[in-house]
């Protein structure tokens, strides 16, 4: 008896579906474990932001506006346990009543971290440079940023900026001194006839600025322009020479404050 041949089995022209399913789940869960990961990153970036809202005095969502005060004298920093230590020797009252202190090296390093903070929540870390040095803290407010090309008056839209910083320099008693800088382009105009006028002109606006809105003793505090001799970059570059118009404002180290008349 012959044996029943099997029908010839038709080849299966989809069995790439199969392999092509398998790929596109191993996807899907490639995409689901890196979301996963991004959520837990998102939720770390907002808990340091919160602390750094909280370290400056920013109000959160809901809450009431913040005061001018940007920064609270008890809480120059965002962390907690670097929080200035009370000086022994108070020199010197804000307006408030509140004995002053000097500030010293180690507060020079915290006002730096929280001013940086805060530029970088603002997008403002290329507006301003901090820097401590043998002179104290030197804080660079660059041309672009407060003043407009061949003028001394302040911006209005750089207030804030100069407001936050000023606020925490003037909790303390140390002197403050503005310096002007310019490039070495030559300027003559009617308002200033040389880079000595201008830079003077520009380190004055910012001195009568802080003593009327902050807590300065009229004795703590100059104001001196260098022109364009106390460059910090090369002057043969654009670059250089927009790094060379700047004011500084210098919170004195003890030092300093000892070598000046």
């Amino acid at each position: 008896m012959a044996l029943k041949k099997e029908p010839e089995k038709h080849v299966n022209h989809e069995r790439w579906l199969v392999s092509y399913a398998d790929f596109i789940t191993l996807l899907f869960a490639v995409f689901v474990v890196l979301y996963a990961m991004g959520q837990s990153d998102k939720k770390k970036v907002e808990e340091v932001m919160q602390s750094i809202q909280a370290s400056f005095g920013m109000a959160t969502a809901g809450a009431p506006a913040p005061k001018v005060n940007v920064i609270p004298s008890q809480a120059l920093t965002i962390i907690p346990s670097l929080k200035p230590e009370v000086k022994v020797q108070p020199i010197g009252r804000t307006r408030s009543g509140h004995a002053k202190t000097r500030a010293d090296e180690k507060d020079f390093r915290q006002i730096k971290a929280a001013v940086e903070a805060y530029l970088v929540k603002q997008g403002a870390q290329n507006k301003v440079t901090l820097e401590i040095t043998r002179r104290g803290l030197v804080v660079s407010l660059k041309e672009a940023g407060f003043f407009n090309s061949g003028q001394a008056d302040i911006k209005p839209e750089a207030y804030e900026l100069i407001n936050t910083i000023a606020d925490v320099m003037t909790q303390y008693n140390n002197p403050l001194r503005l310096e002007g800088h310019t490039d070495n382009v030559p300027i003559h105009t009617s308002q200033f006839p040389s880079n000595w006028e201008l830079s003077t002109a520009r380190a004055t606006n910012g001195l009568k600025y802080l003593l009327k809105n902050f807590d300065v003793e009229a004795n703590k505090i100059s104001a001196t322009g260098y022109a364009e001799f106390r460059p910090i970059a090369d002057n043969a570059t654009p670059e250089g020479r927009a790094r060379n118009r700047r004011v500084d404002l210098v919170m004195s180290s003890a030092e300093a404050e000892r070598g000046e008349p």
